[in-house]
Order: structure tokens, then C-alpha cells, then sequence
């Protein structure tokens, strides 16, 4: 995959440094000249071009026309929303990606200027935390399909609601799939049959509306 970015900060900065760690082509377009100087200490020089990305010429030389993905990630939601808008409607890149630096702009970042997704902090940072405060002991293992739907383990208590009953009648919803229970060690493939015994680790495939029912049916009674 070969992505270009626009911005240089930490973010960006951070960004360019994952995404080439697992084999992927970057190109990092920024203009400031205290940045540039750190960012040639952490990311190869052949992937940093030093230029305003506003400026179609620079965006050229970073190969913009070739790119998988474009991510705008400058300080400036202005910049990145504009940006967003000429890569896809200029150069026609497939995907736009672009970080919201004030919340109140946030409405902004949609289809309109061709933004794919909104990289909000306060908002993902908000989710986080009403997700922990409303799941319980309940972990998140991996986020899917932009965050959707979770990969979730629950170890089940004892006197929980669904011990001692079968998978299928637990009735949750459609969106939420036991995936595996690990038991004294040993994997179980779940079927409808399957009893749900104190201390299993329940793991499952759900959107937020299942992972709250999970978390009712595995928790201990009166959980918070």
C-alpha cells in the first residue's frame, strides 16, 4: 500500500513511522522547518518532501496520482479538509483519511469534502471511556470494520446469569457471535448446545449493542 501524508507532527510523524515499520510505501509532505529537521531523525529521508502541501506542484512530487491512501493530518482543519477535497477530486485517490483538530469542526469532515474518515480524539476518547465505564470486566481485544464491531473476551463468574445455560438460550442479538470459549486451558467450539460454565472465557464477535448484553448475561448480579 502506498500512502502519502500530509503533515509532519507527531501524528503524522508517528504515523509514517508505523505504517513503514510493516512494509508500506510512505510519503510525507511538510514545510516547517523545525519539524523537518526532527523527522529526518526518525523516518528515511527519501520519504520526507519538504514543501506546503497545499501546493499541487510538492503533492506532485510526493507521487500523490499513485496513492493508495491519503492521510491530512496538519494542525490546521482548514488545510485538511481542503486537501481531502483536491486529492480525491484532482488526482482521484480512493481513500481520504484527515484529523479533526478542534471538535466544533468535526461536523465538517464528511462526504461533502470527500473525507472517508474523521480521526476525532475527544471523540474516540469519549467512546472509550463509556464503553469501559458500560462493559464491565468485559476486554476489548481488537476494533473491526472502523470500529463497529469489537473482538470481546468476558471471563465468566460464578453465580453469573448465563452459567449453566446453553449458548442458544442466551438470545442474544443477531450482531453478536460466540467465537471460541476457552475452558481450563482448552479451546471449545461453541455450538447452540454448548453450556456456559463458571470461569470460561467467552470470546465473540459484536457490535456495541451486543457487547452490553453480554456484559448483562456475564457479569456478576448487580454488576455496575
Amino acid at each position: 500500500m502506498f500512502v502519502v501524508i500530509a503533515g509532519g507532527g507527531r501524528t503524522g510523524t508517528q504515523l509514517a513511522k508505523s505504517l513503514i515499520s510493516i512494509n508500506h510505501k510512505v510519503n510525507l509532505v511538510e514545510y516547517r522547518k523545525d519539524i523537518l529537521t526532527r523527522i529526518h531523525k526518525e523516518i528515511p529521508t527519501e520519504s520526507i518532501f519538504a514543501g506546503n502541501p497545499l501546493d499541487t506542484n510538492i503533492l506532485e512530487q510526493a507521487d500523490i496520482v499513485h496513492a493508495n491512501v491519503f492521510a491530512a493530518t496538519t494542525p490546521s482543519d482548514a488545510d485538511n479538509l481542503a486537501l481531502c477535497y483536491l486529492v480525491r477530486e484532482h488526482y482521484g485517490v480512493k481513500r481520504t483519511i484527515a484529523r479533526v483538530n478542534n471538535p466544533r469542526n468535526a461536523w465538517l469532515f464528511d462526504k461533502k469534502f470527500r473525507v472517508d474518515v474523521a480521526v476525532n480524539q475527544a471523540e474516540i476518547l469519549s467512546r472509550l471511556i463509556e464503553e469501559e465505564m458500560s462493559l464491565g470486566d468485559m476486554m476489548t481485544l481488537l476494533k473491526l470494520r472502523r470500529g463497529k464491531y469489537s473482538l470481546v473476551e468476558e471471563k465468566v463468574p460464578q453465580n453469573a446469569k448465563a452459567v449453566g445455560k446453553q449458548i442458544k438460550e442466551l438470545k442474544l442479538p443477531a450482531k453478536c457471535v460466540i467465537s471460541a470459549v476457552i475452558r481450563k486451558g482448552e479451546l471449545v467450539l461453541p455450538q447452540g448446545s454448548t453450556i456456559i460454565q463458571a470461569d470460561d472465557e467467552v470470546l465473540a464477535i459484536t457490535d456495541s449493542e451486543g457487547a452490553r448484553q453480554m456484559a448483562e448475561l456475564f457479569a456478576m448480579p448487580n454488576h455496575p
